[in-house]
């Protein structure tokens, strides 16, 4: 199982690789099909992955001055004490069966508003614009404030919506912001917000740590080789085998 969980992690990391997102949309659903763990262990598992797997390139980004630290700190002030309620509500109410099937269904709600996302990846631009016509410069930090509250609602139940969902977020509010300060805000709002949600699941005991550590050994190497290969493969392609597995495991997960 040891040898299967690295190259679930490889695969799981060339998938980021290529596509820059995917890896907790598919790893949570993957930790409890193949490995049988329980939603709030995968979930809790999945976030410290996410986490650690970005943390390289939020520094990178951070090098590079490639962050928008306004619209930043903006979702980390929604995103950061949502997260920290979610969690606080389950250590009071406990972690019951009724919790299990709400972090079932957030997890296959997640996978398919992911689906959707990368899939229609290219339109979103176009819709951004036109909301500024609704949403202007000086209106447009309340609602990245509760684009945040969102994310750390959503990432806190599902370990999902860091990634794409985010970025979708970001790219509707903010739809002249550069591509690279784009990706490098997203990812250096997921590093934090992964890991604040990540240590309130281990509060709980749902992290199975040997588990993460394979997983980890598997996505280095699988992440820089899928860096490589997008160069080779159409991103056409990739995206609509992203979007098929995450439909997929999507419906699997809510059924």
């Amino acid at each position: 199982m040891d040898l299967i969980a690295v190259l679930i992690g490889f695969g799981v990391g060339a998938i980021v690789g290529m596509t820059g997102v995917g890896g907790g949309s598919l790893m949570t659903p993957l930790m409890m099909g193949v490995f049988g763990l329980p939603p709030a262990v995968a979930i809790g598992t999945d976030l410290w992955f996410a986490g650690l797997t970005k943390v390289s390139g939020s520094i990178a980004h951070w090098r590079h001055k490639h962050i928008d630290n306004a619209i930043l700190w903006q979702l980390l002030a929604g995103s950061i004490p949502a997260a920290l309620a979610t969690i606080a509500l389950m250590h009071l109410t406990g972690v019951t069966k009724a919790w299990g099937s709400a972090l079932t269904l957030a997890l296959g709600i997640a996978l398919l508003l992911t689906a959707i996302v990368v899939f229609f990846r290219p339109a979103w631009q176009a819709v951004g614009l036109r909301l500024e016509r609704w949403i202007p410069a000086e209106r447009k930090a309340p609602w990245t404030i509760a684009s945040g509250v969102l994310l750390g609602v959503l990432v806190s139940l599902s370990s999902i919506g860091a990634g794409a969902i985010g970025a979708t977020l970001i790219l509707l509010l903010h739809p002249r912001l550069d591509a690279r300060r784009l990706v490098g805000t997203d990812i250096a709002h997921a590093v934090p917000l992964t890991l604040v949600a990540g240590v309130g699941h281990a509060t709980l005991g749902h992290v199975n740590w040997p588990m993460l550590v394979t997983l980890l050994i598997g996505s280095i190497p699988g992440i820089w080789i899928g860096a490589q290969l997008t160069r080779r493969m159409p991103e056409r392609l990739v995206r609509g085998l992203l979007c098929a597995a995450l439909l997929g495991a999507g419906l699997k997960v809510i059924h």
